[in-house]
């Protein structure tokens, strides 16, 4: 089976295929999604399977309006609507108590659920046409970089699944912010495009980040040690001790990719530089589509330059400390 490429023109048969349990690729403003009837455990099951992703793992449901929150999940604070108000369509996602007919696959087996509204136009008309719940991970292989290109899924799960739709490049870039709503207070299991500083000032009080799983009571996809890693062995290393390894590595003769905000005075065959913008939101919106083309660079190692210990970069500083979290000086 190979995954049919087509454009928003498609809708129709990307709704039909998902009504008979299939599984379709679409774009969101974050990045693609992998999307499965979230009522049919069946459907849901196969983007496990796709992705080889763990059954424990929670997924997100996306929706097409706000109203449709009460058909997932009950005891909805008011808190939950001011947010929806606020921030949907967008990059938020809100973990509720689920109603009791939820799939457990879908939630991991957990009595809560993950929603969302998208903002992207071919995400919400697929939405709306369909008339229900989408449940969507990142359209990748489990713990791989999050693809924000049609050809990014393409290439690594075209012959894994029914239709992909082609929406360009996602604006964002980086998976939504996810805001955990169950516990007494509200805790970010994910940060994302929306900050935990806006999310302090809208909600009037400040908002925590729970850094590790075991800090919540409830699971979230992105939440790993390991996540949105390339193949290529990835470290990363603060700026005055970059050119330390990379003199390290070129002395045994190893190519090298360097991921970092300026070029630095080294000139050689086997580096393979990607410089990156120097403010978070477009170096969040570039991330994976450079970790992606430095995988496929034939490299013996990525070399990554840590970023600013600034708020504002928070969201980038998780993707990376994920993508790096395998390091070893064992290569």
């Amino acid at each position: 089976m190979q995954a049919r490429l087509a454009g928003s023109e498609a809708l129709e048969d990307a709704v039909r295929l998902l009504k008979q349990g299939g599984l379709v690729a679409f774009p969101t403003e974050t990045v693609y999604g992998l999307g499965a009837d979230a009522r049919n455990p069946a459907a849901v099951s196969k983007i496990f399977k796709a992705k080889q992703r763990p059954a424990n793992h929670p997924l997100i449901v996306h929706l097409a309006s706000q109203e449709q929150m009460r058909q997932w999940a009950e005891n909805i604070p008011t808190l939950a609507w001011r947010l929806a108000e606020e921030y949907w369509p967008g990059p938020l996602a809100m973990i509720l108590p689920k109603q009791s007919g939820v799939p457990l696959e879908v939630t991991g087996g957990q009595q809560t659920v993950a929603l969302r509204i998208p903002d992207n136009p071919t995400a919400l008309a697929l939405l709306k046409q369909f008339g229900d719940g989408v449940a969507a991970p990142s359209a990748n292989l489990f713990n791989h970089v999050s693809p924000t290109r049609a050809e990014h899924v393409l290439a690594e799960l075209g012959d894994r699944i029914d239709m992909i739709l082609d929406g360009g490049d996602c604006r964002v870039g980086l998976e939504s912010t996810i805001i955990d709503l169950t516990t007494e207070q509200p805790v970010i299991l994910r940060p994302g495009h929306i900050t935990i500083e806006q999310l302090s000032r809208f909600i009037g009080q400040s908002v925590t980040w729970a850094q590790t799983p075991a800090s919540s009571q409830n699971r979230a996809s992105g939440t790993l040690a390991l996540h949105y890693a390339p193949d290529t062995f990835c470290l990363q290393l603060q700026s005055d001790e970059l050119l330390e390894r990379v003199e390290y590595e070129l002395a045994h003769n190893k190519r090298i990719g360097i991921l970092s905000r300026r070029r630095y005075p080294v000139i050689s065959e086997q580096l393979v530089w990607r410089v990156m913008p120097d403010e978070p939101i477009s170096y969040g919106h570039d991330l994976y589509a450079a970790l992606r083309w430095l995988d496929q660079q034939q490299l013996d190692c990525i070399l990554v330059e840590e970023t600013p210990d600034e708020a504002a970069w928070l969201a980038v500083k998780d993707r990376l400390s994920k993508a790096t979290a395998a390091q070893s000086d064992e290569q």
